[in-house]
């Protein structure tokens, strides 16, 4: 569908990527990977014809449709929304025109009857294509997929300038997701979608003709879509052909298996100068020397990516807050006439970890806010039990720093008993590096601005922390970093985010919000996912409504199956891995020994001995490189086994 060739692009003098040779096919499901800086998002506008490559050439199937959702948003004016959605599909315009063109001239009351059988067949003609492109049900598929991005009927017919830069976002990709492209290219496309439409997102490009391009931080959403990974690595691309997870485990093991080769290597050259220096100016010894250069000089440099520091952030032990930290009696919140929290009633205990789940307008955000205190309510009762300390974090907090300070000083203002150091690196956590925290807050991004934010949430000694959305602007590294925070978190926490794989190991209680209504789930995000249609949910007044109920008998008669599945399924892998294992070392130490022999004087003066010896450590090296990458292949079996229990 699409070839690349020798395609190359730099940016201040330096290569993003130079020499890159791939094909995309029809059908394809990738996702597009690579650190921060590496050139996603230029790659996706050089396909979708914005950007020019500097050299390469692009070749693109004739009549190709390409449609892309760029992560820069981009205000439309002007239109209803509907309107603007129906006039975007350029073929229903097209139809339209030509249509109403020919009906005017079949009006011509001085037409030849030739002129007239050729206009009435052209017509035929329409009416086929429009069976063709189901033209009649257009208007159906249009409302199908707003509701499905989250727009109410009642929306349909705003102008399109009402709407905030999320739903922007949203109508761009209603428009994408109706033209009947062939390749879909999506950049960060979730960041501003609550998790019902994403699951709808997810299930429409499922469904979905078209290839597919992703550029994401969020990793359950790119499971779902993509079976592919496409790697921007050392200025170059490379395919694994697996799910991002997969790709991961796969990406570790690798890193694992550069850095062994590049110990080795290090090993080999220091040896190499050694025995250089010591025999440069003996003449017996002058041609294993030049030798020895030669081979120097051959070596193959091991690229291995720069590595981030461990960095093991925690939020500072909080003080203990009373049993019941918030407690809401009958509370309703109103904006005008629009009643957007109704007759709420509930307790948040102790050490509690909460996600709030629901669609886009169904307060999700006004309710967190409550919580917080940063908003009173209209009528009902909000109370805080004992020694109860709260801090809030949302995308407006970010705007609320002080903009003259700069960032180390907005950070260490927040905890004077932390080092320099320890403030640099919670910094280098949220891609602040270098002189990267001397800047002031006033030259920074909002997105910038957001991670500055969140730094400074978590050196806080609040014992109830809420959070709007925290990873919008986070690089997956860094969600990897707040999230085992948060995990750690000794308080009680409260958190809006769509995003699943950051929030799932996070929570113990669902709440969602919908409709006015609050249902309560007792498990995480992907046991709410599982028993949403379930009955068993605790109502608004707390009690709980279940359908029926596993006796503890019958739990755990099932868990022991399981667990017999599970041993019986993974037996013969494991067995296999374990002979791989005890081979790979045998291997490794038999390389180790060859090395030693080869670094004797009294072996590499010895050119048949200092020859057999090389044939059999390049051999050990090869069986030792084909076992490590079958004991790599055979845990990412095993790791797909253990993902089904």
């Amino acid at each position: 569908m699409i070839d690349i060739n020798n395609l190359s692009i730099q940016f201040t003098g330096e290569n993003l990527f130079e020499n890159v040779n791939l094909r995309i096919n029809k059908n394809d499901r990738i996702a597009l990977v690579g650190s921060n800086g590496s050139g996603k998002s230029t790659f996706l506008k050089i396909l979708a014809g914005i950007l020019p490559p500097e050299t390469g050439i692009i070749v693109k199937q004739k009549g190709i449709k390409i449609g892309f959702l760029p992560q820069e948003l981009i205000a439309i004016k002007g239109k209803s929304l509907f309107n603007e959605i129906k006039s975007s599909l350029n073929i229903i315009d097209d139809i339209i025109t030509e249509e109403k063109k020919l009906i005017k001239e079949l009006e011509n009351e001085n037409l030849y009857s030739e002129e007239k059988e050729k206009i009435v067949h052209e017509l035929g003609e329409i009416t086929h294509k429009k069976e063709k492109i189901d033209f009649y049900s257009i208007d159906s598929k249009i409302e199908k997929t707003l509701t499905g991005l989250g727009f109410d009927e009642k929306d349909f017919f705003k102008i399109i300038d009402e709407f905030s830069g999320g739903w922007q976002m949203r109508i761009q990709l209603a428009k994408i997701l109706l033209q009947e492209n062939d390749l879909i290219l999506l950049d960060e496309p979730t960041n501003h979608l609550d998790i019902d439409t994403l699951q709808w997102v997810i299930e429409f490009l499922k469904n979905s003709k078209a290839a597919l391009i992703v550029v994401s931080h969020d990793r359950y959403f790119i499971d779902q879509v993509t079976n592919k990974t496409l790697e921007i690595y050392n200025r170059n691309f490379r395919f694994y052909n697996g799910s991002y997870s997969e790709y991961l485990n796969y990406k570790k093991d690798r890193d694992e298996a550069l850095k062994k080769l590049a110990k080795d290597r290090e090993k080999k050259i220091k040896q190499t100068q050694e025995f250089i220096e010591r025999f440069r100016y003996k003449a017996t010894k002058s041609k294993q020397v030049q030798s020895r250069i030669k081979q120097f000089k051959k070596m193959d440099e091991i690229v291995i990516e720069e590595e981030e520091k461990e960095i093991n952030l925690r939020f500072p032990e909080p003080g203990r807050s009373g049993a019941v930290p918030v407690e809401f009696r009958n509370v309703y919140k109103f904006f005008g006439e629009n009643k957007v929290i109704t007759n709420l009633s509930f307790q948040i205990e102790r050490g509690d970890k909460i996600a709030v789940i629901g669609p886009n307008g169904a307060g999700k955000t006004t309710l967190s806010k409550l919580i917080a205190g940063k908003l009173l309510p209209d009528s009902g009762e909000i109370t805080y039990g004992q020694n109860v300390f709260t801090s809030y974090y949302s995308q407006e907090v970010a705007e609320e720093l002080d903009t003259e300070q700069d960032i180390l000083d907005s950070v260490s203002e927040m905890n004077e008993e932390l080092t320099i150091g320890h403030l640099r690196s919670i910094l280098g956590s949220f891609l602040f590096r270098n002189d990267d925290v001397f800047k002031k807050v006033k030259v920074l991004s909002g997105g910038e601005k957001s991670r500055v934010a969140l730094a400074r949430l978590l050196l806080t000694r609040a014992n109830l922390i809420v959070m709007d959305e925290p990873t919008n602007h986070l690089d997956y590294s860094s969600k990897v970093i707040l999230q085992k925070a948060l995990v750690d978190f000794a308080g009680t926490l409260v958190i809006i985010s769509h995003d699943i794989d950051f929030v799932n190991p996070i929570v113990n209680k669902i709440f969602e919000l919908r409709k006015n209504e609050l249902n309560i789930y007792n498990g995480n995000v992907e046991y709410y996912l599982s028993k949403k249609n379930d009955d068993s949910v605790q109502s608004n007044d707390g009690t709980l409504k279940e359908a029926k109920k596993e006796t503890k008998k019958d739990q755990k008669r099932i868990e022991a199956e399981l667990r017999q599945k599970k041993y019986n399924a993974t037996k013969g892998i494991k067995e296999k891995i374990h002979e791989v294992e005890k081979e790979i070392e045998k291997l490794e130490s038999k390389k180790i020994q060859l090395e030693q022999e080869l670094a004797d004087p009294d072996v590499f003066s010895n050119p048949i001995l200092a020859k057999e010896k090389n044939i059999s450590y390049n051999e050990t090296k090869d069986k030792l490189e084909k076992l490590i990458n079958e004991w790599a292949e055979l845990n990412h079996e095993l790791e797909k086994i253990e993902r089904l229990f």
